[in-house]
């Protein structure tokens, strides 16, 4: 069986938005779709910022239009094989990715999801990320006060995924994966 790509409330959620996107813009999707022909510009980043300040879409809906006028630029969220093979090319990288993996296995109602950017770990909510860093490392964000191990420092930088995961650990090596970020990983689980 293939493991969920979302969870039930992240399904639900991109449902919801989805459903509720023409009421909302008073566009359809495939209207959209044409609009964002007319985009002068092709990052991700920027169409989002241009959909608000040209059509007042907010990054919700935004997002939805980007997702489904996506062609041929890469793998999408319901891609997750794909997407990981993607972001994690650096095997020393993919080598932390899969230690906190291990560690993670344990940890009941836990539901990995790929994304472009990084790798999510959620359950209700979204409680931990890691995405790779240049040289064969990791970042792992967390979803606890950085106050609770030495290890931890806060978040400085805005990263792609959820503003609720406030503190953050460098990984070096698989090694570095070790009982206290099993037990950090733990912890925040509880707080997802």
């Amino acid at each position: 069986m293939t493991p969920p790509v979302l969870t039930e409330r992240q399904q639900k959620w991109f449902a919801s938005v989805r459903a509720s996107l023409e009421k909302s813009t008073g566009r359809s999707l495939d209207e959209w779709r044409e609009v964002m022909k007319a985009c002068p510009v092709s990052a991700p980043r920027a169409q989002l910022a241009w959909l608000k300040a040209e059509h007042g879409v907010g990054v919700n809906y935004g997002s939805t239009i980007l997702d489904a006028c996506r062609s041929g630029d890469g793998p999408g969220w319901d891609e997750p094989e794909a997407l990981r093979a993607a972001l994690w090319k650096d095997p020393a990288s993919l080598a932390i990715l899969i230690a906190l993996e291990r560690a993670a296995a344990p940890v009941a109602g836990v539901v990995p999801t790929q994304r472009k950017g990084y790798t999510a770990f959620s359950r209700a909510v979204q409680f931990a990320a890691m995405r790779p860093l240049k040289g064969g490392k990791a970042l792992l964000g967390l979803k606890l006060d950085p106050s609770v191990s030495p290890r931890l420092a806060p978040s400085r930088r805005r990263e792609s995924w959820s503003e609720r995961l406030t503190a953050v650990v460098e990984l070096g090596s698989p090694a570095d994966v070790d009982d206290e970020v099993a037990r950090l990983f733990v912890q925040a689980a509880g707080n997802g």
